[in-house]
């Protein structure tokens, strides 16, 4: 079983940064190491789109849209995953979820390839 628990969320400018983290709770055996983890985002009358990714290698994959604005990385030792965000936009408004599995085998930013998701936390952003 794994639980994923995001925080960071808030109401920012336009220009501004935000830090979402999400802290991993893992009881089936496995290490945090194993996992890719992504960021996923939805707006209101919208579908879920990736954001980015990290895999078990440290390899990264960003949707074009942040690329240059938007930083993941992540705390093997503190099961943490992290999303810097800069230059916010409004059009980045949306509930931000973290995504976490064990058997993607390369970063991807397709929601159905992770099992584990989180509840969610809100980024808005005001012109």
């Amino acid at each position: 079983q794994v639980q994923l628990v995001e925080s960071g969320g808030g109401s920012v400018q336009a220009g501004g940064s935000l830090t979402l983290s999400c802290t991993a709770s893992i009881t089936n055996g496995d290490t945090y190491n194993m996992y890719s983890l992504g960021w996923f985002r939805q707006a209101p009358g919208k579908e879920r789109e990736g954001v980015a990714s990290i895999d078990s290698a440290d390899s990264t994959r960003y949707a074009d849209s942040v690329k240059g604005r938007f930083t993941i990385s992540k705390d093997n030792a503190e099961n943490t995953l992290y999303l810097q965000m800069n230059n916010l936009q409004p059009e980045d408004t949306a509930m931000y979820y973290c995504a976490a599995d064990s058997t993607v085998p390369l970063c991807t930013l397709i929601s159905v390839d992770f099992n584990y998701w989180g509840q969610g936390t809100q980024v808005s952003v005001s012109s």
